[in-house]
């Protein structure tokens, strides 16, 4: 039920570049795949089997970068050839969903695969979720369809996109903006359903002489959800994000990633209701944990050659990884499923993380200092190799290096473990 994304628009950077963030917030144990989706060109009238749902296949998919949930269709969070990066998260709101339907998943997928601006992707996710609604579990274990927000961004913009069942508003992001799992805006949204205020009103959940409604008031369902779920932990994300302004970067995003609150990389006991508990970086099972991440930087420059970085895992623990579109993924990285894997990377992480949290205060400094160095070396290294790219080196370098990094990291988890089970 979690999930943080945010955006910092070109603007509000150190190098004016937008940088998107987002940490997936799913069940403790649901193994989360990176995967790539090459550009693909579909004869007239072929379909696409989305999670529940058969659709009709455009002519042209874009190539995709994006983190995946090892039994659905769908993405988390991912970034295409285009520099459209979108995430999603689960909101509460009153329409009932049923069993058949598009998963919100699926529709940051079919955003990423269909959209070559931020705005386009916008009007292919409010198409399909006006023609075929929302439905289907979004957990494997359990009976759970839910309602979605998302954050879609490119260079030059950003959207915030908050539903319930065929419904929506959305607004514009002015430079900083973020979204976290309840519905925020009201009645300041620019583009919304046709019937978004008179559904309200016939359902009696707006009076009829409100004018435009205000869609979180009157389509949230606060019945069951913690009160503490995510309102401190969006005045959070936000906080950090209006520190930042103009000195925003790609390690600053890791860092608003990796934070617990007050208590920053260490993650301290906390009782349920304190409006702590939930915090950027989850730890909340058996409800909750962050298990992927992604900071996505979407340069202004069609041609650049500029580094997606991705974490298998909480991120208070993990490595963020550099991948490029322009060179193919590390196939390990897209392993794992339902059931523990030594050979997954994802799972080879979620054991890390088991040994780290017998005493977060002993162990996560013992982490960090492992990490933290190798993380340094690989950002110079990627700056280093970007501009090499830039002036002419064969992109096949992107490649080889992606490997090393990732078998580099492989090799200090295997250590890190060793080191924390034998204490």
């Amino acid at each position: 039920m979690g999930c943080d994304t945010l955006v910092a628009l070109a603007p509000s950077t150190r190098d004016g570049v937008t940088l998107f963030a987002k940490n997936s917030d799913r069940p403790p144990r649901e193994c989360q795949r990176f995967v790539q989706i090459p550009r693909g060109f579909h004869t007239a009238g072929s379909i696409v089997r989305c999670q529940y749902l058969p659709l009709t296949q455009v002519a042209e998919t874009a190539a995709v970068l994006g983190s995946q949930p090892w039994w659905l269709w769908g993405f988390e969070h991912g970034v295409n050839e285009h520099r459209v990066a979108i995430g999603n998260e689960t909101v509460f709101a009153r329409e009932v969903l049923g069993p058949v339907g598009l998963t919100g998943m699926d529709l940051v997928r079919l955003g990423l695969e269909r959209g070559r601006t931020a705005t386009e992707a916008l009007d292919v996710i409010i198409g399909l979720l006006e023609a075929h609604g929302q439905g289907g579990s979004g957990h494997a274990a359990f009976d759970w369809p839910y309602h979605n927000a998302f954050l879609v961004a490119d260079p030059e913009s950003a959207w915030m996109l908050e539903t319930s069942g065929r419904h929506w508003v959305a607004r514009p992001v002015r430079e900083l903006g973020n979204i976290s799992n309840g519905l925020t805006i009201g009645a300041d949204w620019t583009r919304g359903a046709a019937d978004v205020t008179s559904f309200a009103v016939t359902q009696g959940w707006w009076p009829g002489d409100g004018g435009r409604v205000d869609f979180a008031a009157a389509y949230t369902d606060a019945a069951g959800v913690p009160p503490n779920l995510c309102a401190g932990r969006r005045r959070r994300a936000a906080a950090l994000l209006a520190e930042g302004r103009g000195r925003h970067a790609v390690p600053g995003m890791h860092a608003i990633l990796r934070d617990h609150d007050a208590d920053g990389l260490v993650r301290r006991p906390r009782a349920f209701d304190d409006e702590h508990f939930f915090t950027l970086c989850m730890h909340a099972d058996p409800l909750d944990n962050t298990t992927a991440a992604m900071v996505a930087p979407l340069p202004r420059d069609p041609d650049a050659v500029t580094a997606t970085w991705v974490c298998l895992g909480s991120p208070c623990i993990g490595v963020f990884l550099p991948l490029w579109l322009q060179a193919e993924v590390p196939a390990i990285l897209a392993q794992g499923g339902a059931e523990s894997d030594a050979t997954s990377p994802w799972w080879r992480t979620r054991a890390l993380l088991s040994l780290v949290e017998r005493d977060f205060a002993r162990w996560v400094p013992v982490v960090r200092r492992r990490l933290d160095p190798f993380e340094q070396a690989v950002r110079d290294e990627v700056a280093a190799l970007e501009t090499r790219v830039r002036d002419g080196a064969p992109t096949a370098m992107l490649g080889a290096f992606k490997q090393r990094t990732v078998d580099d990291w492989l090799r200090i988890l295997v250590d890190l473990e060793t080191t924390l089970a034998g204490a």
